[in-house]
């Protein structure tokens, strides 16, 4: 009896830690624009309107570069096609391509390793002055954040695309509702991130101690 009740105290325990654990999960896209808007309104800017059709073509621009790093920043550097936005881009999202509205400021960064939304803004997205100007600037009305990784793993893509479209009348959603596409997340999804920027990692090292308080519960009990 019990080696029963303890088995059972196990299999809850480890049962409830997951479930607490999934609750803690949040998207850190929409903590990305967080961190973008109190920079602005630090630096005397507006705060922008996070457009989660925006957000979603964001996401669409990271896949463009296949996983490919080394293409983003330096002498290498490439980005899409403008055409993209209309023809790939915007189709994938749901976006209505007559809604599409100019993109005021692009800034993108990559590394192997995740790192959290604070770190990946003052590290990796914002290392070069130009970048910083193109976040404060003062034309931008909306913002769309995504952060993915290449088939759930490293390395691992931030992006930030700006707009001066007007808020309900630009990158207008299908049916309201951005088609959602994993790996990766977006802001404004109302979405927790799929998998795809390091909870993977968090969770699997929350898989060895489940495994070895299970094997602890087994040897009190049995």
């Amino acid at each position: 009896m019990a080696t029963g009740l303890g088995i059972i105290f196990c299999i809850l325990f480890v049962s409830s830690s997951f479930a607490l654990d999934e609750k803690k999960a949040t998207n850190p896209a929409d903590e990305l624009v967080a961190i973008v808007n109190t920079n602005r309104t630090a630096h005397k800017s507006s705060s922008l309107t996070n457009n989660p059709g925006l957000a979603c073509i964001a996401l669409q621009y990271i896949k463009a570069y296949q996983g490919k790093c080394d293409e983003v920043g330096g002498p290498d550097a490439k980005k899409p096609a403008d055409s993209e936005f209309a023809e790939t881009f915007a189709p994938n999202c749901g976006v209505e391509v007559a809604t599409l509205a100019p993109i005021t400021g692009r800034v993108l960064g990559c590394q192997s390793k995740y790192v959290k939304p604070d770190k990946a803004f003052a590290d990796i997205l914002t290392m070069r002055n130009r970048s910083l100007s193109i976040i404060r600037n003062t034309t931008h009305t909306e913002i769309g954040a995504a952060v993915t990784g290449s088939d759930g793993g490293g390395p691992y893509f931030w992006c930030l695309l700006f707009s001066n479209g007007k808020s309900n009348s630009s990158f207008v959603l299908e049916g309201g509702a951005a088609k959602i596409t994993r790996p990766g997340c977006f802001s404004g999804a109302n979405d927790e991130c799929s998998g795809a920027y390091g909870r993977s990692e968090h969770l699997s090292v929350f898989t060895i101690f489940a495994q070895v308080f299970v094997a602890v519960c087994f040897t009190i009990w049995v």
